[in-house]
């Protein structure tokens, strides 16, 4: 029989255990509302002695994910084995709109031919628990060839995936942590990024080799294509949607996916009413590839790779640049463009649209700028990863 002293004691240790437990909570909420990005390094592509493209080994690629609550000071939260390619655009992984899980488009592997290993197409999506402390793998889906850029839409119910190689879309339902392939969309070859429009009503869908954006009809858990493009620049890249759904702008690399040394354009895109159309295209560095909407809506930011990964071309540069772009209603206009690192590919913006994030593929690291009214600022500070980030998505907005 307990004693009357138990008996007192047990009060007191609920308490203590509830208290204990409010605490642990207070702790987890907090993680969690801090602002994330997510970052997928790729170590497969390298050099030999000589300074001679070659292939390593696949198993070194990592997905971070990483604490932006210090804007000035990330700190990864996490890093998973995950494989991870820069082939395609550098946005081959997103957070849903509720931070609730990420996706990640394993777009490249590696394979053996003969004694020579070979970057090949792969098909899987990983699907990770963003509630999990730390966050961790919940599931691989297997989607077409070569899956690349990737968004959810806006409720975060559903997700659309390019499959490059295939060149169609997929997509994607999602229920929790369960995500479910329920249909494939022909688009056309080379299909490289897709993302939602803010009213959930429509997706574009980048035609990188047609020199066309697709625009998708989505009713529902239904998506369509009726066949409507958009011309643009040549090769376009990626594409980002104003957060007031009346333009979208694409990145466009004029040299099919490198650099080439003549300058290239971003294009802009008219949403507004039943006919899509482009209404600019405006030159900025040369072969921009990472694109990212301001959630304030006052500005957009391109990188330009601008020969930095081609040491022994005429067109070399040390570094990669940013390049503001003003919006004005449906007008951009191109802003201050400012040095970062060698080979730049994922750009991000803080929620609170005062800070972009450059990821540095060659100098393992990125550049943290800062947006003083539409004023392009380099902090001077840099967030060294343990790999060549590839690819960058900011967490819920």
């Amino acid at each position: 029989m307990p004693s009357s002293t138990s008996r007192r004691r047990a009060p007191i240790l609920a308490l203590s255990s509830g208290l204990a437990l409010l605490c642990g909570l207070a702790v987890t909420s907090a993680v969690r509302a801090a602002p994330f990005m997510i970052v997928g390094d790729d170590e497969k592509p390298g050099t030999d002695a000589q300074g001679k493209p070659m292939v390593n080994p696949t198993g070194d690629d990592a997905v971070l994910i990483v604490d932006l609550a210090n804007p000035e000071a990330p700190k990864i939260v996490v890093s998973l084995p995950l494989e991870n390619s820069i082939v395609g655009p550098p946005t081959n992984l997103d957070i849903s709109p509720n931070g609730a899980i990420a996706l990640v488009a394993d777009s490249m592997t590696v394979a053996e031919d003969n004694g020579v290993r070979k970057m090949v197409p792969t098909d899987k999506l990983f699907v990770i628990d963003m509630k999990a402390n730390p966050p961790k793998l919940a599931g691989t889906v297997t989607l077409g060839k070569q899956p690349s850029g990737l968004s959810f839409s806006p409720k975060g119910d559903m997700a659309l995936v390019c499959n490059r190689a295939d060149g169609s879309v997929s997509v994607l339902k999602i229920d929790g942590t369960q995500v479910t392939q329920t249909g494939t969309i022909p688009i056309g070859p080379g299909v490289s990024q897709v993302v939602f429009t803010p009213d959930g009503k429509h997706a574009l869908v980048v035609r990188s080799p047609d020199n066309k954006v697709a625009v998708l009809d989505v009713d529902g858990d239904k998506v369509t294509y009726n066949k409507v493009d958009v011309p643009t620049y040549p090769f376009p890249y990626n594409v980002v949607v104003s957060p007031d759904g009346k333009l979208a702008i694409t990145a466009d690399n004029g040299g099919g996916g490198s650099s080439d040394g003549s300058l290239d354009a971003v294009s802009v895109i008219d949403l507004r009413g039943p006919h899509p159309h482009g209404i600019a295209h405006i030159t900025v560095g040369d072969a921009p590839e990472g694109l990212a909407m301001a959630p304030n809506g006052k500005y957009a930011v391109v990188v330009n790779v601008d020969g930095s990964s081609a040491p022994q071309a005429w067109y070399y540069h040390k570094t990669g640049s940013a390049t503001l772009l003003k919006i004005n209603g449906t007008t951009v206009t191109a802003g201050k463009t400012v040095p970062v690192g060698a080979l730049p590919e994922a750009v991000m913006i803080s929620p609170d649209s005062r800070y972009v994030y450059v990821g540095n593929f060659l100098d393992k690291d990125f550049s943290i700028l800062k947006v003083n009214g539409t004023d392009l600022i380099d902090t001077g500070k840099r967030f060294k990863v343990p790999g060549h980030p590839a690819s960058g998505r900011m967490g819920p907005k």
